[in-house]
């Protein structure tokens, strides 16, 4: 039994560091990757100017919650539009006659497409983000004018909206 023993102990002194690479590169091919994290905010993105605002809205309702003052809140967000995405197009003219006065003109136009996956496989060139109309923050401390003030900037600062757009309210 003893002959054994140092046996995998020789083995385990030869090989221990291989065994540990091996263990490691298992371990990374098993850890996550965040592909599903891109592809739920790419969800998210395509899903419509309502989800936008939504998405928003909660964000805003986590990280005003915990601002000083504020209490429990609730946020509603109205868009305005819900941008736009600009893809690269693949553009050919093709005419027969002379270049000055042509006879016959076509143009055709393709969506550059790219090899991965991230963004439906287009290319993006231009991204427009959404626009909001207006904000109404009902919180517990909305009769506070500190609150209201850091709110209003708050909402201001991550949705481009200007103060006379966004309404603070008390909370019942």
């Amino acid at each position: 039994m003893k002959g054994k023993t140092e046996g995998v102990r020789k083995l385990w002194d030869n090989y221990k560091y291989v065994g540990l690479i091996v263990l490691i590169g298992a371990g990374l091919l098993l850890w996550p990757s965040g592909r599903q994290t891109q592809q739920q905010d790419r969800g998210i993105q395509s899903a419509g100017p309502a989800a936008a605002a939504e998405n928003l809205g909660t964000e805003l309702e986590t990280i005003l919650g915990i601002v000083s003052g504020v209490g429990q809140v609730k946020v509603l967000l109205t868009v305005d539009s819900d941008g736009e995405r600009q893809l690269a197009q693949n553009t050919e003219l093709s005419y027969s006659g002379s270049t000055e006065a042509p006879e016959d003109y076509s143009r055709r136009s393709e969506t550059v497409l790219a090899d991965s996956a991230e963004n439906g496989g287009t290319v993006v060139v231009r991204r427009v983000f959404p626009t909001y109309r207006g904000a109404l923050v009902v919180c517990q401390g909305g009769d506070r004018p500190e609150v209201k003030l850091a709110v209003t900037e708050a909402v201001a600062a991550l949705t481009g909206l200007s103060a006379d757009r966004i309404t603070v309210a008390k909370w019942q």
